[in-house]
């Protein structure tokens, strides 16, 4: 299905249009191979880049496509309904260029964000650690102050794209407390950095995630982003951008999982009729199509506030808990509506349904999600 969206402008449709026709053309023609067989798309994201979606929410002076965010978002939402492996890898592309975009100093935009925005190189982002998840404040990996820069040691996690980006957004302790984290761009190779096997996910296979291992790897000081200390301020503030791109990531999902629903529903029949036709399994899609177009509408809201300037961090967390839970929900049900067929791999949607777990816990569990609502509620 197509989905109707209002856009602000002919720019932005057009930007959509295009999405489409790559997405049609690269993607939904390769997910299932690559999903299968747990193998990367090699030359997919230099695909990307080069029609300019790896930088879309980035200004145009910076070399990237001064996107408003509700566009940057929708087009998210496209590649999701194909691949989700792909899109959540866009996102977190996005989410890495983030700190050098928004703390960098005038030089360390020139050097790097040309080849980020472009898609010449793709990033990581390093926040999480084996015992700092939800509590990044926990970070025990070290960048230590020497006489040509920083040394840095110890082990990271669950970075998308680990091992194979060519840059990652790292944050690692300076200093004592929530004070004592910095922000460092960090090569994807270096002597003293290994990476672990991929883990061993449920879902999203086609892009690997891994954790690192910083055995004394000396960074250059012009690779600080920010000052020190400003780490945390920096990794939270990204956050609340990086928690749209989910929301768009899983209501892209959601709404390929009804697609495929709705569609098999008009092809079976039972007791001489269309399945859809029978009031229980019509009803049950139709609370699917409510949950997709609830997860959209709390998205953009959040959206369009951040392109206005207001502040929309509660509106984030929102929109990250209902598209995620709804993305679990539509998938679960999806795979009902199949049946049978729908437990086996014949049929994309058990994919769908394993995919979308992981959407209710990166980015901050949804439990996480509740609590920054919460505390916003409070004050």
């Amino acid at each position: 299905m197509t989905v109707e969206r209002l856009l602000p402008n002919q720019d932005a449709e057009d930007l959509i249009e295009l999405t489409r026709e790559i997405a049609d053309k690269e993607l939904a023609r390769r997910v299932d191979e690559h999903e299968r067989a747990e193998t990367y798309p090699e030359g997919l994201f230099a695909t990307l880049g080069e029609a300019g979606l790896l930088g879309l929410a980035y200004p145009e002076e910076q070399g990237g496509g001064g996107q408003p965010y509700e566009v940057y978002l929708q087009v998210i939402e496209e590649l999701a309904m194909r691949w989700a492996s792909v899109a959540v890898a866009t996102s977190v592309h996005t989410l890495a260029c983030f700190p050098v975009a928004t703390y960098g100093s005038a030089e360390q935009r020139a050097r790097w964000l040309p080849d980020m925005l472009a898609g010449r190189i793709i990033g990581g982002y390093s926040l999480s650690e084996p015992q700092a998840g939800s509590d990044a404040g926990a970070l025990t990996c070290k960048a230590e102050r020497v006489a040509d820069g920083y040394r840095v040691t110890g082990n990271k996690a669950w970075i998308t794209h680990g091992g194979i980006a060519d840059f990652y957004a790292l944050f690692a302790r300076t200093g004592t407390g929530s004070r004592g984290v910095s922000c460092f761009l960090a090569p994807g190779r270096a002597d003293g950095l290994t990476f672990g096997r991929p883990e061993e996910k449920m879902g999203l296979h086609a892009v690997p995630t891994t954790a690192a291992h910083y055995d004394g790897v000396l960074l250059e000081p012009d690779r600080l982003i920010g000052e020190e200390g400003q780490g945390l301020q920096i990794a939270f503030s990204a956050l609340d951008s990086g928690r749209l791109g989910i929301a768009a990531c899983a209501t892209g999902l959601a709404q390929a999982a009804l697609d495929e629903a709705v569609a098999y529903a008009k092809e079976r029949r039972t007791f001489g009729k269309k399945i859809i036709d029978h009031q229980g399994l019509g009803f049950l899609l139709a609370d699917m199509a409510a949950a997709v177009d609830s997860a959209r509408a709390t998205y953009l809201d959040a959206a369009r506030r951040r392109d206005a300037g207001l502040p929309y961090s509660r509106q984030a967390s929102v929109a990250k808990l209902v598209a995620t839970d709804a993305a679990m929900k539509v998938t679960t049900d999806a795979v009902q509506v199949f049946g049978g067929y729908g437990y086996t791999r014949e049929f994309r949607v058990e994919r769908y349904m394993r995919e979308a777990k992981i959407m209710q816990i990166f980015e901050g569990t949804n439990q996480i999600q509740r609590l920054v609502i919460s505390r916003h509620l409070a004050k």
